[in-house]
């Protein structure tokens, strides 16, 4: 139920989806088109309003510190532990591969890879290979870098040190446009910047950090598309558009410098998301659903008569153009491929069995399917039992953590040492989750807020679709929750922010505390609590450190670490 105060707060959804006709009522908050005076309402202005897009010092100057903790989290100590550790051996193979032959090769047994997942994260990890060097021992390959030869362990883990300390930028950015606020949007970043599972994914070569960035610069780009066109009809409502005029008359000016850029930009990025993992294709309908809900939501703002209806007209051939970019920036990441003829699968008569075609143009996309088709098979298959496999409903509990290396050697001044990196996400954090999800629910329902929504839809993107797979018993790691971290650290962030703001305000009114406001005491106590909060989390974080990073430690230190006992061991 929403009180008085709730609805008439900026925090009130500006998209929020009160009758289907858009028709004025009674109770309906002003529009456009029902303003006194052919004006725009203020409500609607308010609406309508976005971030400020000036530019601000003092948030630059927060962001920059928040990136510098995470850089300095995920460069120092690279190249440690030596040697490549859990999948990076398939990884930073391939990506080598791909840099010197522009396509995945075996240079042991000097023939193609059947790899199983696309190329773009491999690329990559390739460029830091190609920047720093690479060795690898079993295929007796070692080069020097381009820019410099370090230990080939940097080379290999650089991009993704540098993917991860960029999503840090970017869920600082978001959160700061999202929530209007630069404590909000610094506390989402360093929050992330301070997560295990982010920061071990980060000083690994594996593909799933690759997958975050994207999927989170995707959404980015999709909020920025959000503020860009309601800033457009706005500029159209001042210029005295009239929205309940039918057809091009009641909709603002086209023309190429209106045109949605930002969201074909996330069709690119969605396009790099998949091109990592396929995976991302789960948060393609979602993403379309939160375009076609926040250009309804506009035009009932605005008071279009039929926002559905010109909604879709006007909006759906922009998504479907979208999805072609998407598809297009795929198959571009498959050049190397499809230029060169040493690719698996990429030749007919390499493949005597298999349906492949040498025909010229169409028989390289004909192989390509049928590489894609292949490797479906594989994943759909895929059952075998793993020592770390879990399932989606443990992976927010930490139910089963991935150990990426563990060794027993090493000086410690202790009897017997241990040196692990655990693929654990900040305990206190992640058992934040959950609460943080029905909390945000909650306050979305009750505060019709767009925030809450999009949060919720992206996580449930992010996270359903492998209880489905779990119901065939298809083998499945903690780290396929990857890409819903950011938006699970934006639904505590929102709570953070709910704790904080004037009764009835919004989530980023990050107002000065005032002795005898009605609220004084409540945000007082609520802002001690959320400061406390971060602080508890930066000390689990740095308790937990050392088996991130793979630091030698005694034993018992190893073991006092282990919470959950079994599970984690």
């Amino acid at each position: 139920m929403t009180s008085a105060s709730t609805a008439q707060s900026p925090s009130a959804d500006p998209d929020k989806m009160i009758q289907v006709t858009g028709e004025p009522s009674a109770t309906q908050e002003p529009t456009a088109s029902n303003a006194e005076g052919g004006g725009v309402a203020a409500m609607v202005r308010r609406r309508f309003a976005t971030v400020d897009t000036q530019a601000d010092r003092f948030s630059w100057l927060a962001t920059a510190v928040v990136v510098a903790i995470a850089a300095i989290l995920r460069f120092v100590g690279l190249s440690s532990p030596k040697g490549k550790i859990f999948d990076e051996t398939y990884y930073a193979k391939d990506a080598y591969g791909l840099i010197s032959r522009g396509v995945e090769w075996n240079y042991k047994d000097n023939v193609a890879s059947y790899v199983v997942h696309p190329p773009l994260g491999k690329w990559l990890i390739g460029v830091g290979e190609w920047a720093f060097g690479y060795q690898d021992a079993d295929s007796k390959v070692s080069v020097p870098g381009h820019l410099m030869t370090t230990a080939p362990e940097f080379g290999w883990r650089f991009s993704a040190a540098v993917i991860g300390t960029l999503s840090v930028l970017l869920l600082v950015r978001i959160g700061r446009r999202m929530f209007r606020s630069t404590v909000l949007g610094c506390a989402a970043g360093l929050l992330l910047a301070l997560d295990g599972f982010h920061l071990v994914l980060s000083r690994a070569a594996l593909l799933d950090i690759f997958l975050l960035f994207f999927v989170l610069a995707a959404f980015g780009a999709l909020v920025l598309d959000r503020d860009a066109r309601r800033r457009r009809w706005a500029r159209a409502l001042d210029d005295g558009l009239d929205p309940s005029q039918p057809g091009r008359a009641g909709r603002p000016p086209t023309g190429w410098r209106t045109w949605p850029w930002w969201r074909l930009a996330a069709g690119v990025l969605i396009g790099c998301a998949c091109a990592v993992k396929w995976s991302a294709l789960y948060f393609v309908p979602a993403f379309a659903l939160l375009v076609l809900f926040w250009e309804v939501g506009v035009r009932r703002s605005a008071g279009v008569r039929r926002p559905w209806r010109d909604a879709l007209v006007d909006e759906l051939p922009w998504l479907v153009l979208a999805g072609v970019v998407m598809v297009g920036t795929y198959l571009a990441t498959w050049s190397g491929w499809l230029l060169t003829d040493d690719g698996y699968y990429r030749l007919a008569s390499a493949h005597p069995g298999a349906p492949l075609s040498d025909r010229p143009v169409i028989g390289p996309l004909i192989n390509l399917f049928e590489y894609h088709r292949a490797a479906y098979g594989f994943h759909a298959q895929l059952d075998d039992s793993h020592k770390y496999q879990s399932w989606p409903w443990q992976w927010l509990l930490l139910g089963r953590p991935v150990a990426f290396h563990y060794a027993s050697n090493g000086v410690c001044g202790a009897p017997t040492c241990a040196s692990e990196i655990l693929l654990l996400g900040t305990p206190l954090l992640w058992w934040s989750f959950l609460p943080a999800l029905v909390a945000l629910a909650w306050l979305g329902v009750a505060r019709r807020d767009w925030r809450a929504g999009a949060i919720l839809l992206t996580v449930a993107a992010g996270l359903l679709p492998w209880f489905w797979f779990a119901l065939d018993g298809r083998t499945m790691f903690s780290f396929y929750a990857a890409p819903a971290v950011p938006f699970l650290v934006l639904a505590v962030v929102y709570v953070l922010g709910a704790l904080i703001a004037p009764a009835g305000g919004d989530v980023g009114a990050v107002a000065p505390l005032v002795p005898g406001d009605p609220s004084y005491e409540r945000r007082l106590v609520g802002s001690i609590a959320a400061g406390a909060y971060v602080l508890l989390v930066a000390l689990c974080f740095a308790y937990f450190y050392p088996i991130f990073v793979g630091r030698v430690i005694p034993y018992s230190d190893w073991l006092s670490r282990m919470w959950l006992d079994g599970r984690w061991i």
